[in-house]
């Protein structure tokens, strides 16, 4: 590629972009969105993009005005003016994929809006797509046939949950069968930071209607720690379920690291009632929770550095942390 790459964030996703570029070492690429009265929108880079390497920044999550579909318009839209102005290659980096819960049908005529998703960035010319702790990873890879790169967010929450767990004996627990890999990921990289033996255990989990069911909890968490490792958090059901279950089988102590905090408008009163000592999210969406909510519970981790060095790993042809090929 000609250059250092061309890092854009559209408005709605602006302050993780700079701080992305801050961590690069530069500044976001100069760009223009314009709203008209009628509601239409359009946006174009202010840079020559010709022969270059664009990797344009937007997570597709609901918060602000604009909306996910809002959002995921605008990326698109981009992503074409830069085709159509003669970029090399365009990656999408979208730290919070939207719409990547439907992967598969569970009902007669359920829509898989992860493999629609795709096709609309495959549509517009999109050569790679990269986001941070999708909720199914395979599903994910599967959907796109452009390149689908995935960054984990264990490395993100390893040591500062190390350091609240402390001396404790620790359990790591997925609320639900469907995580159990990605929190045996954490459990295996809080062992190495530890330097001691994690346990492991998850939650039965049934939804129908909307309604999530199922009370059984599998390891045992008498007189331990126990982390709940998630992808994301929307209304926060899951999450108390998990912490209340634990509270019950005798956990001393309850951490939730969720990469996503999609926080919906009941989240803070659900997570307010839930028994949980300390609860980690990412930025990769805006924590758009009441000042008091959880109070000093809830601390918020920065990807901009882990999403500068995937871009920078990237533009260089370099593998990626935790690539089979690495």
């Amino acid at each position: 590629m000609h250059g250092p790459p061309l890092v854009f964030a559209l408005e709605a996703t602006r302050p993780l972009g700079e701080r992305v570029a801050a961590a690069l070492g530069g500044t976001l690429a100069p760009h223009e969105e314009r709203r008209f009265e009628d509601g239409e929108h359009k946006s174009r880079p202010l840079t020559n993009v010709r022969e270059r390497d664009a990797y344009v920044l937007q997570s597709l999550h609901g918060l602000g005005g604009q909306g996910v579909d809002g959002k995921l318009l605008r990326l698109l839209f981009f992503i074409a003016a830069l085709r159509t102005n003669g970029a090399t290659r365009i990656t999408a980096v979208v730290p919070y994929l939207g719409y990547s819960r439907k992967d598969r049908r569970t009902q007669p005529n359920d829509p898989v809006t992860t493999r629609y998703v795709a096709q609309l960035f495959e549509a517009v010319g999109t050569d790679r797509i990269l986001t941070l702790e999708v909720h199914n990873v395979a599903a994910y890879q599967n959907a796109f046939r452009c390149a689908a790169e995935h960054l984990d967010a264990h490395h993100l929450f390893t040591a500062p949950v190390a350091a609240a767990v402390g001396e404790s004996a620790v359990v790591v627990l997925s609320p639900d069968v469907g995580g159990v890999k990605r929190a045996d990921g954490f459990r295996r990289a809080l062992e190495a930071k530890l330097l001691r033996s994690v346990g492991a255990g998850f939650m039965e989990k049934r939804r129908s209607g909307g309604v999530v069911s199922g009370e059984h909890l599998v390891g045992d968490v008498q007189g331990r720690t126990v982390v709940i490792v998630d992808d994301l958090i929307a209304g926060g059901t899951t999450v108390r379920r998990a912490a209340e279950a634990c509270a019950r089988a005798g956990a001393t102590r309850i951490i939730v690291a969720a990469a996503h905090g999609v926080f919906s408008a009941q989240a803070a009163d659900t997570l307010n009632a839930a028994p949980l000592d300390s609860l980690f999210v990412t930025d990769s969406v805006p924590a758009d929770l009441p000042p008091a909510a959880l109070s000093s519970r809830l601390t918020v981790i920065g990807c901009a550095p882990a999403l500068a060095d995937a871009i920078r790993r990237l533009h260089l042809g370099e593998p990626l942390p935790g690539d089979i090929g690495g």
